[in-house]
């Protein structure tokens, strides 16, 4: 095994839209996620979440974000770009409401995001090697679609496939990890919902996905992942708790993983 080293940063600043995974440094908010991390959420009248949970139209729509300038681009798969600054909300929720048919809010979080996990709420962490390895359960599916099926936050590079499985113990155990100057704790391995079954770009259904996935999830589990959190095999990619003394230090690619050791679960 090389030396686990961080290769990828990625964020996805409207939850549930397209990643941006061009940065080379990030900053841990004070909810322990990532700068820019869902830091948007598209939310309907009844107040729920507009996700490619619950609307297959989240998948057709392409986004685009540029930090330095603070500006969004959003696009149908079939029609034309519009590109906002981020502040212009109103004109925002305006395209989206044309787009999906129905009234819809941007919610903005300054010092906290929109997290899939609100308890463990910081990075998600996955190697690549394991992004190679699902995609290889799957005809016509590759690294980089399962990557966007998954949507992890840091890539690790160095090791081999499911080391993240090194990152969890077993329920009221977690373990503590570094990477580079920040400290995280391993949480879990993330139950997985409806959305890796579905072209990332379409939203059209890979027909079997969940039991191919759940029955080489079974067969390929490595001895070193605790299978107290295996209630089923859909199971994929570890969330994790940010210990408030790494909130507002950084991330970079090219920092180095080291495995610190059990620790208690966080209350």
């Amino acid at each position: 095994m090389g030396t686990p080293t961080l290769e990828r940063i990625v964020v996805y600043p409207v939850k549930s839209l397209d990643p941006h995974d061009t940065l080379e440094r990030v900053e841990i908010r004070p909810d322990g996620g990532l700068t820019y991390d869902r830091r948007f959420a598209m939310v309907a009248a009844d107040g729920e979440y507009i996700n490619g949970k619950n609307d297959r139209r989240v998948h057709e729509l392409r986004s685009g974000f540029d930090p330095k300038a603070g500006r969004l681009t959003l696009r149908p798969n079939d029609g034309d770009s519009a590109a906002f600054d981020v502040d212009e909300r109103e004109a925002i929720e305006a395209w989206l409401t044309d787009y999906f048919g129905e009234p819809v809010e941007l919610k903005r979080g300054e010092r906290e995001g929109f997290p899939d996990d609100t308890l463990a709420s910081g990075p998600t962490v996955i190697a690549k090697a394991t992004l190679e390895a699902v995609a290889g359960w799957f005809d016509g599916i590759d690294a980089d679609e399962m990557e966007r099926r998954l949507r992890p936050n840091l890539v690790v590079g160095g090791v081999e496939a499911f080391w993240e499985d090194r990152l969890y113990k077993s329920e009221g155990t977690a373990v503590g990890f570094r990477i580079g100057d920040c400290e995280f704790v391993g949480s879990n391995p993330c139950q997985r919902c409806v959305v890796p079954t579905r072209d990332p770009k379409t939203g059209e259904e890979t027909p079997g996905f969940r039991e191919t996935f759940m029955q080489n999830r079974e067969e390929t589990l490595p001895e070193w992942a605790s299978e107290a959190w295996f209630d089923h095999y859909f199971r994929l990619m570890v969330n994790t708790f940010v210990p408030e003394e790494t909130v507002g230090t950084e991330l970079r690619v090219g920092d180095e993983f080291e495995i610190l050791g059990e620790r208690p679960y966080p209350a």
